[in-house]
């Protein structure tokens, strides 16, 4: 196998298949309300890509609360009751614009796909849009311990494929998401903004017309692999 061959590809949920920082933005804002301080949206930056337990932990660090173990527990569940009454709303319009085409695309060149989120409503999302059975293995925030940077979800989701973390491309929109390929030594390719996502190999504005040969084209061009 060449060093290089796409194998598969692993997908971060949030700000690469759908948009729920918008709804996670909501129930953190409505928790923050609730504790009397304020959430700016430039505050629900911070959270991006990392565990409901150290979002809140961000949250009260801005709002200067202190808290128990007990007590923030509390906290995050009722935060992700709200977030849930949200996200069960959700339909196929909320799939982000080229998501389904690529991934349609990859499953007929018959590319493994995965997905590596630390939401720990992944599979309700991915029910809720109709697009579970287009994924060979789903790891999500129940089934891994560490946040990322660390690399787990991702090469926990190599291992459930079977594919060589080196033949494995992540699709991330968080510059720790992109941290966390690295560190798994994996290619990444960011959605979003270079100016965030400079760390790596690629970086779109989105799926729009993108494809698997334009991916093939560039990836193994763009950059040299760091290992």
């Amino acid at each position: 196998m060449n060093k290089k061959e796409i194998k598969a590809c692993i997908f971060d949920l949030d700000g690469v298949i759908v948009d729920t920082a918008k709804y996670h933005y909501l129930a953190w804002k409505r928790l923050a309300t609730e504790m009397d301080f304020d959430f700016t949206e430039q505050d629900n930056e911070r959270l991006k890509g990392i565990s409901r337990m150290a979002s809140l932990d961000i949250l009260l660090e801005i709002g200067n609360k202190n808290l128990s173990d007990n007590e923030k527990e509390k906290l995050a569940a009722k935060k992700n009751a709200w977030y849930v009454d949200y996200i069960i709303k959700m339909d196929t319009t909320e799939i982000l614009p080229g998501v389904l085409d690529f991934i349609t695309e990859l499953k007929e060149k018959n590319i493994r796909i995965a997905l590596g989120s630390a939401s720990k409503n992944a599979m309700t999302i991915l029910t809720q849009i109709q697009i579970l059975d287009y994924f060979d293995a789903i790891i999500d925030g129940t089934k891994v311990n560490n946040a990322k940077p660390d690399p787990e979800v991702f090469l926990k989701g190599a291992e459930a494929l079977g594919i060589d973390p080196k033949n494995c491309v992540v699709f991330e929109d968080a510059e720790a998401g992109v941290e966390a390929a690295i560190n798994g030594k994996m290619r990444c390719v960011g959605i979003g903004s270079p100016a965030v996502l400079g760390k790596a190999n690629l970086v779109i504005p989105d799926f729009n017309n993108f494809s698997l040969q334009q991916l093939n084209n560039t990836l193994v061009k763009v950059k040299p692999l760091p290992f």
